[in-house]
C-alpha cells in the first residue's frame, strides 16, 4: 500500500509543477486570467496530495494502536519502549 501512495504522491505533484509551468509559460500568452485560475488548480494539488500520501490502509498499523490480547502498546517494542512505564512516586498526585 506505501508504494501506490508514494506513486499518487509523486504523480499530483508532478501535475501540480506541469500546471505551473504550462500556466506562464503557454496559457498566459492566450489569457492571463486563464493562467490565474491554472495557478489556483495547481495550488490545491499539494495539500491535497498529503492527505493522500499519509491516509491509513486498511491493513496499515496506526501509531496509537494497542495490542488485542493485553491492550499494551506495541509500537516501539522492540526499541524498549512499548512496556508500561511504572510511576516513581505512587502516592504523588498528577493533575
Amino acid at each position: 500500500m506505501y508504494t501506490r501512495r508514494r506513486r499518487a504522491y509523486f504523480l499530483m505533484m508532478g501535475i501540480c509543477l506541469v500546471l505551473f509551468v504550462s500556466a506562464w509559460a503557454f496559457v498566459r500568452i492566450w489569457s492571463v486570467p486563464a493562467a490565474i485560475g491554472v495557478c489556483v488548480v495547481a495550488l490545491v494539488i499539494p495539500p491535497v496530495a498529503a492527505i493522500v500520501a499519509n491516509r491509513r490502509g486498511p491493513e496499515d498499523r496506526w501509531w496509537d494502536e494497542k495490542d488485542g490480547e493485553n491492550g499494551e502498546d506495541t509500537v516501539g517494542r522492540e526499541e524498549g519502549r512499548g512496556r508500561k512505564r511504572e510511576d516513581p512516586d505512587p502516592g504523588r498526585r498528577r493533575c
